[in-house]
């Protein structure tokens, strides 16, 4: 069952988020020297990352021993606007210089995405040391959830969600930036933890959909099938996004 944790808008909510990562990295570096964490884009996440710039988060973390992977990207140029590596550039990496050594970005840019995929895969494996068929564990997952009930590039009803070998595959959007590349569900589900960052009225609706689910098939919602096991899953959430929850939430 997921742990579903539930703040105040703004400031309550990326306070109570950056702390529950803070004390996941330091969990991590204490196990074994380091902290793997795969972000997420978008307007939710960039209100964390600009949070952790600030003095009262900055100097807490350390900054040395984590590592940033990315959980999709959208094949466009890392300097392009609707780049996930570009925001997090912007309101992460260079606020913090943060060294390029530890920052592995997805390559959107690459003609052949196919073997963008498969290169990122290649460098997860080398980083975890996960030989094939073995899946690379992440330390922390950050993901974000979409209108129809997306996260990652992982949308309903493409071949993507199926994937049970690759750990990094071509996604398909049916909106936007078509091509995508992205981390399947055997890496998502075998992360330490993985934390969805939610806020706003908008998603109240798809909130509930994927955490009370009823008639919609769990395939139509992939977020439902974020499962992770034996790591732990959460949901970050302000009272707008679970607005709509009722089984005793």
């Amino acid at each position: 069952m997921p742990d579903i944790r539930i703040a105040r808008s703004g400031r309550d909510w990326s306070w109570r988020a950056s702390e529950l990562i803070l004390q996941t990295s330091e969990q991590a570096i204490r196990d074994h020297g380091r902290c793997l964490i795969a972000l997420a884009g978008g307007s939710t996440p960039k209100t964390l990352y600009e949070a952790w710039c600030q003095p009262e988060w900055k100097p807490q973390f350390d900054w040395n021993h984590i590592t940033f992977l990315f959980g999709d990207e959208r094949c466009v140029p890392p300097t392009h606007p609707e780049s996930n590596y570009a925001m997090a550039e912007a309101t992460l990496f260079h606020p913090l210089s943060i060294r390029p050594a530890s920052i592995h970005r997805m390559e959107g840019e690459r003609q052949d995405q196919v073997a963008a995929a498969r290169d990122y895969e290649a460098r997860l494996r080398t980083l975890t040391n996960s030989p094939v068929p073995d899946f690379p564990q992440l330390d922390l997952v950050l993901l974000g959830l979409g209108d129809d009930g997306h996260t990652a590039s992982l949308f309903p009803g493409t071949e993507a969600l199926q994937d049970r070998i690759r750990a990094v595959t071509v996604g398909h959007a049916p909106k936007g930036v078509p091509l995508r590349l992205t981390l399947t569900l055997g890496v998502i589900n075998r992360a330490t933890m993985v934390l969805f960052l939610v806020t706003g009225a908008g998603k109240a609706s798809v909130v509930r959909a994927v955490l009370e689910p009823g008639t919609v098939e769990e395939e139509a919602l992939p977020a439902a099938m974020v499962k992770p096991e034996p790591g732990r899953l959460i949901w970050m959430l302000d009272h707008a996004a679970a607005a709509q929850l009722t089984r005793g939430n």
